[in-house]
């Protein structure tokens, strides 16, 4: 059968020519090359695309994208020991059940006056996340763990005036780019240098020597994790927070907040600003979206005055033991200022941070203790059933939380072999990170939550054991 071809793509409608001349004719240009002048040639690719003729009709759209999802193998129907980043944590059903309430799901924006309700939730999330992480200001959150350590740096800038960052050399390589992209290029005014700090290869930790020799009183932050990317436990936290401070460095800690059920608070150990993760706070893994970051400090105007996210307060009014909510500080924000704000300001979680208030408070203090001892004490089964697969070394064995990584190196076998191995039994093995980390050898980042029982971990011990014969 024919189909016709036309210029217009049928589920874009500014593909339509009449309607991409009247925009241009709208902004002054002869033609849409010209929007593109300042690009350089080289930069610009001038070839054709192998893409497939347009579906015109919805009928076959649907059979097509059906089929395509079709390939996916989710978590919901094949064992899962992937983390680095995305956790599968139980989300209980009451949560989807008031983040879906149409108040909330329906209200992106709108004004202090009209969204008391929404208001109020938020500020929930940040009073609740704030004992949490023991600390007093908390702003709403921002699009991942790594846009919030990126804003953290920025803000450490700003505070000192300095324009250098110290990080682990053992972070995430993708929160690490991400950091990167946030400090900007050598190029540009606002660049700020990162610089990684050694990890011991036999604890995984920071190497306090390498820090020492790279402080200097130019450092404006000094960064680090616990637990940490390669699911160490950070023990000398006061000891990083105290050699920043002599060199009057601002102290950044990721934290992942679901493990402060069992371990410090920040606070603790010096930190001055907490950054981490919300996804393991109520949300769903997913793909493509904003997994959430939250940004917390002590309430004092010279860090309140650096954040540039959205920030809820509350007041008393005219009526005795009413209150009302409002957003404060927003002027420094992008939304007050735009390109002249202290960063830029998304609002792609706010949604999230309401299912995060509605687990927060569902779990409490006896919740979040129960849960950390579950997942620091299934791990620790898993880690030790796993070192008795033959050839298989787990690494870092003291010390982890909920991850720790497994060296494949006397099997023979590389994370990539065992990988598929496992998934032909329904599977998904660790994440590989023997291109990030070579010095580990073939290794890979397993990661045990609350939804590992006993049964899933022994079946996890002889899919391997099969896997590396």
């Amino acid at each position: 059968m024919r189909q016709d071809q036309t210029r217009a793509h049928p589920w874009m409608p500014n593909s339509v020519p009449a309607a991409k001349d009247a925009m241009l004719a709208a902004i002054g240009a002869n033609s849409i090359e010209q929007l593109f002048a300042q690009i350089p040639e080289d930069h610009r690719f001038r070839g054709t695309f192998d893409l497939p003729p347009a579906l015109p009709s919805e009928v076959e759209l649907k059979k097509h994208l059906l089929k395509t999802l079709g390939k996916n193998r989710s978590c919901e129907e094949n064992l899962s020991f992937l983390g680095a980043g995305i956790y599968q944590h139980h989300v209980p059903a009451i949560v989807d059940e008031v983040a879906g309430r149409s108040e909330f799901l329906t209200s992106v924006w709108g004004t202090p006056m009209s969204d008391h309700g929404r208001n109020q939730a938020w500020f929930e999330f940040c009073s609740q996340l704030g004992e949490l992480v023991g600390m007093e200001f908390v702003g709403l959150p921002v699009y991942s763990w790594g846009c919030a350590a990126g804003n953290a740096a920025r803000m450490a800038a700003r505070i000192t005036g300095r324009r250098r960052l110290l990080v682990p050399a053992s972070m995430d390589p993708e929160r690490l780019a991400v950091v990167r992209q946030y400090c900007e290029p050598v190029q540009m005014a606002s660049h700020i240098a990162v610089e990684t700090v050694a990890f011991d290869p036999r604890t995984g930790l920071l190497d306090l020597d390498d820090l020492a020799a790279k402080l200097a009183d130019d450092v404006a932050g000094v960064y680090f994790e616990t637990p940490g990317f390669l699911g160490t436990i950070e023990s000398r936290g006061a000891e990083i927070a105290a050699a920043a401070k002599r060199h009057g460095a601002v102290t950044i800690v990721g934290v992942d907040p679901i493990s402060l059920g069992i371990l410090a608070p920040p606070s603790d150990y010096g930190a001055d600003i907490v950054v981490g993760t919300i996804q393991t706070l109520g949300a769903h893994m997913n793909c493509g979206g904003g997994a959430g970051g939250f940004i917390a400090s002590r309430d004092e105007e010279a860090y309140a005055r650096e954040y540039p996210t959205l920030n809820v307060s509350i007041t008393g009014t005219s009526v005795p033991g009413e209150v009302g909510f409002g957003l404060c500080l927003a002027h420094q924000s992008s939304y007050g200022m735009r390109e002249e704000g202290k960063d830029w300001t998304g609002n792609s979680v706010y949604l999230t941070a309401i299912a995060s208030a509605v687990y927060m408070s569902l779990m409490g203090p006896e919740g979040f203790r129960e849960i950390g001892e579950l997942i620091i004490q299934r791990a620790h089964y898993a880690a030790k059933r796993v070192a008795e697969v033959p050839g298989v070394e787990v690494v870092f064995s003291n010390g982890f939380f909920k991850e720790f990584v497994v060296r494949f190196d006397g099997t023979g076998k590389s994370v990539a072999q065992v990988n598929e191995a496992l998934m032909a039994k329904g599977i998904f093995g660790g994440k590989d990170i023997s291109a990030d980390f070579p010095a580990l050898g073939q290794a890979a980042l397993y990661c045990i939550t609350e939804i590992h029982g006993q049964a899933e971990i022994d079946r996890l011990v002889d899919a391997l054991k099969e896997a590396v014969r």
